[in-house]
C-alpha cells in the first residue's frame, strides 16, 4: 500500500514538472505581457511570419498616437512646374491635357483661364520646347503689363481703396502713402471706415508712419461725408493724392455695395475724379475671389487689384481668373509686413512664382 502511494504522489510530481517545462518553451500564457527591459517598449504579441508592431504612443511616451513606424512618409509639396513636365513630356496625351488642366484649377486659376491657358499652350507645343516656358509665357501674356497706377499730374488724383474684411485694407493704404511719398507726392487719407472700431486710429498710426495728411469725424459718421470733405481738404492744401478708405463689407450684401457706390459719387460731386479703384484681394481667398472682384466691379468700377499676404504660402492663382473673366490687371502686390513691402506687380515674377520655376 505505502509503495503504491509513493508511486502515486511520484507520477503527480513529475506530471507538474512536465507541465512547467512545456510552458516554458511555448512562451507567456495568453494576455501576459512578457517581461521588456526598463525602458523599452513592450511588443504585441504576433503571428507567426509577422514582424512586432511597437505600441501605439503619445508625446508624453503613452496613449494612442500611431508609431512613426507605421505613418505614410510626409507628402513633399511638389511644384507646379514640375507637375507640368511630368505630365506632358515629350507626346502628352489628351488625358495629360485635362489632368493639367485639373492642375490649374486646383491652383485656384479658375476653370476659364485654365481652360483658355491650356489651350493656347496646346497650340504651340511642339515637343521640343520646355512646357513650364510655354505656359510661363502664355501666363505673362494673360496678365498683361498694364500695371502702372494712372495718377494724372495736373490736378488732384483719387484713389479708392475697397475689399472685403481682413484683406488688408488698411495696411495697403499706409504702404501706398508711403510708396507715393518716396516718389514726392503729397499724399492725403480719408477715413471713410467709420464703422469699424479704431479703424481711424488705425488709419491715423499708418498717416504718421508715411508722413501723410489724415482726415477723419468721429465714429459713425456718413462715410461719403468724410469723402466729401477730405477731397475739399487735399485741394485746398495742394496735395497731389487723395487715397479714401471704405468699410470692408461683404460682397454680397446688396445694401453696402450700395453706400460703397453712393461714396464714389459724393467724392466726385466734391469736384474729385476718381482715376484709380483699387479692390484689396487676398492671395489666399482662392475662388471666392472671383465673385468678389465682379460683385466690387460692378459698384464701383474696379480699375486694378492689389493682391496682398504673398509673403505666405499662397500664391494668388486666383489673378488669372480675375484677369481672364473681368479683364481686371493687377497693379500692386504686398510682400511683407514692412511699410516698403508693397511693390508694382510683375506678371514675369509672378508666373515664377506660381510655377516654382
Amino acid at each position: 500500500m505505502e509503495i503504491v502511494l509513493i508511486a502515486f504522489v511520484a507520477i503527480v510530481v513529475l506530471g507538474i514538472v512536465f507541465a512547467v517545462v512545456v510552458r516554458g518553451r511555448r512562451g507567456a500564457p495568453p494576455g501576459r505581457a512578457r517581461p521588456t527591459r526598463p525602458g523599452s517598449t513592450p511588443l504585441e504579441p504576433t503571428r507567426p511570419g509577422t514582424s512586432p508592431t511597437p505600441r501605439p504612443v503619445s508625446d508624453s511616451g503613452v496613449g494612442t498616437a500611431v508609431a512613426a513606424t507605421t505613418l505614410a512618409p510626409t507628402a513633399v509639396k511638389e511644384g507646379l512646374g514640375s507637375k507640368i513636365r511630368q505630365l506632358l513630356g515629350t507626346a502628352p496625351t489628351r488625358d495629360a491635357w485635362h489632368e493639367l488642366e485639373a492642375v490649374l484649377v486646383r491652383a485656384d486659376v479658375g476653370a476659364r483661364a485654365a481652360g483658355d491657358l491650356v489651350e493656347r499652350v496646346k497650340a504651340r507645343f511642339d515637343g521640343a520646347t520646355d512646357p513650364v516656358v510655354l505656359v510661363r509665357e502664355e501666363i505673362v501674356a494673360l496678365l498683361g503689363t498694364d500695371t502702372i497706377l494712372d495718377l494724372p499730374t495736373d490736378r488732384l488724383a483719387i484713389v479708392m481703396v475697397v475689399g472685403v474684411n481682413g484683406a488688408g485694407k488698411s495696411t495697403t493704404i499706409g504702404k501706398l502713402a508711403a510708396k507715393l511719398g518716396r516718389d514726392g507726392k503729397q499724399v492725403t487719407l480719408a477715413n471713410s471706415d467709420t464703422f469699424r472700431a479704431a479703424a481711424g486710429e488705425q488709419l491715423g498710426v499708418w498717416a504718421d508712419r508715411a508722413g501723410a495728411t489724415l482726415v477723419a469725424q468721429n465714429r459713425g459718421a456718413d462715410p461719403g461725408s468724410v469723402a466729401f470733405d477730405a477731397v475739399t481738404s487735399a485741394t485746398a492744401k495742394g496735395a497731389d493724392v487723395l487715397i479714401v478708405d471704405t468699410a470692408g463689407r461683404l460682397h454680397t450684401k446688396t445694401p453696402l455695395m450700395d453706400e460703397l457706390a453712393k461714396v464714389r459719387r459724393v467724392t466726385e460731386k466734391a469736384g474729385g475724379t476718381v482715376d484709380e479703384t483699387l479692390l484689396v484681394l487676398d492671395a489666399q481667398t482662392g475662388q471666392n475671389g472671383i465673385a468678389q472682384a465682379r460683385a466690387f466691379t460692378d459698384a464701383v468700377k474696379v480699375t486694378g487689384v492689389v493682391l496682398t499676404k504673398m509673403d505666405g504660402s499662397a500664391r494668388g492663382g486666383i489673378v488669372l481668373a480675375v484677369r481672364e473673366e473681368l479683364g481686371v490687371p493687377v497693379k500692386l502686390v504686398g510682400v511683407g509686413e514692412s511699410i516698403d513691402d508693397l511693390e508694382t506687380f510683375d506678371s514675369g515674377a509672378f508666373a515664377d512664382g506660381l510655377l516654382g520655376a
